[in-house]
């Protein structure tokens, strides 16, 4: 009689049961077979918040072949994935196939290759009932929070609304940012730049301040006058160096991936979405067929917030290093230990390649280009994680001129170290143009000039940049960031527009409320601290329902009140210009997930409606035609032809009317931490401009 494992994917399945061999039957449930209704809440409040558990609608034919297969059977594994979803999803299996719940039947492995899932399944354990009330908990709150404040949502401002316990913090945070924005003043500032000259050596200094006896002290130059004051008191050549530092700077490389810095980089680097990373990134984790009938996961588990790694994985790389790249290469061999966690409690491995001589070369022919970038960048980032420091030499001058003081500061890659792998760009080269600096040189001006400046305001969130936040805040897991963010742009709370979320006056009419009458729920102290005591359920040291009924009490205060007070909201009509092509009324507008469109005001009488375009004034670089914006069915911003479907231009990124000063092509907007700015879009030229007229986007 055979072994039966169940699993949550097909894809999952198929790569375990070719390591178990033909005395396992390896099937998989498909996620989640049981949960709260859909219809209701499914949390019965008068009796200590007991949830009502249902059969998932249309997981009746996998449950019955479950129970099918487990009857046919002699032992059951339940391998679901290694957190507290996956021992949640194996506590119902457990429920619907009546096993006992001290029948050791749980077992997990964090990577999906033959020798650990072998090792996995001759060690199972109970399941964690722990770890299955944090889930449970998650579950309620959440369940709680958004079948009370939606339909209030739905009955004071109108359908389709939702409120949740941690998406709706994520979006007091992108609405705080965006009155940060509008309450941002401009403040002047000027810089002075002296391109010197020690004969034909050139050099830039920035100037830094004055003299005072011996001290160096810093002065800002607030404006014009004070920066012509500073020019006018220079001597073209009494440029004396004062000081000459020369030295090494290491730079370590990053640490492992944890799901959040995962998200993080694939978004930056890669542009994918927080759903996509994890979406690839569970194909890599699953198993993919590596030729031969071989299938295998080639990363480990991507949902960790542990920078750990293993003895075996560190002795492993290390010995890669020497070989591929030099003993001096290899001097890096850290376990990263999680210093805030127990080892017991820290199973989990950071996101790396299962086998580092699974080099993404070897697998090219094997992988999606999806799936290629991300293991390429999962791949090089444990390398270089287990690399040498790289080394910079670096070279720091003081320059005075009449009692005002200019800095120079250069530094070049002397070691590259980990950087032998990880990428960089040529910033990062550097370079010592001020090597040949002396204390005493004479140098003379060739050029000095000052430029005007405005301080700007905080940056829009971006996809990054709000996981970042959201991370170092405490607020919600890395495993949901990506259905937070999902959720915000189908609502049409947020929209994206060259990668930063703009709250929309939905989104803002919704945050309004939320702040008004639940500011101490859909708070971010308030939120951190209960993922904190979800920890605490998890570590067995809180009762799962005394941690709701706390949160409930108030909660149910604050319900009421806004149930009594909010007024209802009328819709705000916004009358067009254009005619109804069948009636003749003026459209007018109206918002749907999608975004905004114009309706006739006479529905349902009259149905037409009509999209809004919108254009960018930029000619289409194939057909001369309109370039216009367009948005995705999730609310992404892209570009695109008005001329579709004769034209097929489409840009993610912005284009603009400044042409390619090398080819004349179309350059469209670029981001950068330093910074916008523009590269042509023609492959072959690539071209690119870093100092963007200040208008350049009017």
């Amino acid at each position: 009689m055979k072994s039966l494992v169940i699993v949550e994917s097909p894809a999952k399945a198929k790569t375990i049961e070719k390591f178990l061999g033909k005395d396992y039957k390896v099937v998989a449930s498909v996620g989640h077979l049981r949960d709260l209704p859909k219809s209701q809440m499914g949390v019965d409040l008068e009796n200590n918040f007991e949830p009502k558990y249902v059969t998932i609608r249309g997981k009746g034919d996998i449950t019955k072949m479950l129970r099918q297969e487990a009857n046919k059977a002699d032992r059951i594994y339940l391998a679901t994935d290694p957190d507290r979803e996956g021992e949640a999803i194996s506590w119902h299996i457990e429920h619907i196939l009546k096993i006992d719940e001290d029948e050791p039947v749980r077992v997990e492995f964090h990577e999906i290759t033959k020798d650990i899932v072998k090792s996995a399944i001759e060690k199972p354990r109970k399941i964690d009932l722990d770890l299955v009330d944090a889930q449970q908990a998650r579950r309620v709150l959440d369940r709680i929070v958004g079948y009370t404040i939606s339909p209030l949502l739905w009955k004071k401002i109108g359908k389709g609304l939702s409120a949740g316990r941690v998406q709706s913090v994520a979006l007091k945070i992108i609405s705080d940012r965006e009155e940060e924005i509008k309450a941002f003043v401009p403040e002047e500032y000027w810089s002075i730049k002296a391109i010197l000259k020690d004969g034909k050596t050139e050099f830039v200094a920035d100037f830094y301040g004055v003299l005072k006896g011996k001290k160096e002290e810093k002065l800002p130059i607030a404006n014009e006058k004070e920066a012509n004051e500073i020019l006018n008191a220079l001597d073209k050549k009494s440029y004396l160096v004062r000081e000459v530092k020369k030295g090494k700077k290491n730079k370590n490389p990053s640490l492992p991936f944890i799901t959040s810095t995962l998200q993080q980089e694939a978004s930056k680097k890669l542009g994918f979405s927080s759903r996509k990373t994890m979406q690839v990134a569970q194909n890599l984790y699953e198993g993919l067929s590596i030729g031969k009938g071989d299938q295998v996961g080639l990363i480990t588990y991507m949902r960790t917030d542990s920078t750990r790694l293993s003895k075996e994985a560190v002795a492993s790389a290390k010995d890669f290093i020497t070989k591929n790249y030099g003993k001096e290469y290899s001097n890096g061999g850290k376990t990263y230990a999680n210093k805030n966690k127990k080892e017991s409690q820290d199973a989990h491995e950071a996101i790396r390649p299962t086998d580092v001589l699974r080099t993404p070369e070897s697998l090219k022919k094997f992988l999606s280009a999806d799936q290629l970038k991300l293991y390429t960048m999962i791949w090089k980032r444990f390398v270089a994680s287990q690399m040498s420091q790289a080394v910079y030499d670096t070279i720091a001058a003081t320059i005075e001129n009449n009692g005002y003081i200019f800095k120079i500061n250069n530094s070049k890659l002397a070691f590259l170290g980990f950087l032998k792998v990880y990428d960089y760009d040529e910033e990062e080269m550097g370079s010592l143009t001020a090597g040949t600096l002396k204390e005493g040189d004479n140098l003379t001006e060739k050029k000095v000039e000052a430029n005007q400046h405005f301080t700007k305001p905080p940056a829009r969130y971006t996809e990054a940049s709000l996981i970042k936040t959201l991370e170092e805040l405490g607020i919600g897991r890395p495993s949901t960031f990506s259905s937070i963010i999902s959720i915000l742009l189908n609502r049409r709370y947020v929209s994206v527009k060259q990668k930063s979320f703009y709250q929309t006056k939905l989104g803002e009419k919704v945050n309004g409320i939320l702040q008004e009458y639940f500011t101490s729920i859909i708070s971010e102290g308030f939120t951190a601290e209960m993922e904190n005591k979800l920890d605490e359920i998890a570590e067995g040291e809180l009762n799962w329902k005394d941690v709701v009924r706390e949160f409930y009490v108030d909660f149910e205060d604050y319900l009421k009140k806004a149930d009594k007070e909010i007024e209802k909201q009328e819709e705000e009509v916004r009358i067009s210009e254009e005619k109804c092509e069948n009636c003749g009324r003026n459209l007018v507008y109206k918002t749907s997930r999608y975004g905004e469109f114009l309706a006739c005001p006479a529905y349902p009488e009259c149905k037409f409606t009509k999209s809004i375009v919108e254009k960018l004034g930029v000619e289409c670089p194939k057909c001369g035609g309109e370039v216009i914006i367009k948005r995705t069915k999730g609310g992404k911003v892209f570009y695109g032809c008005d001329n579709y479907p004769d034209c097929d231009f489409v840009s993610w990124d912005e284009p603009s009317n400044i042409k390619c000063p090398v080819c004349d092509g179309m350059m469209v907007y670029k981001r950068r931490k330093k910074g916008d700015y523009l590269q042509c879009i023609n492959k072959e030229c690539g071209e690119k401009i870093y100092d963007l007229p200040e208008n350049s986007k009017e």
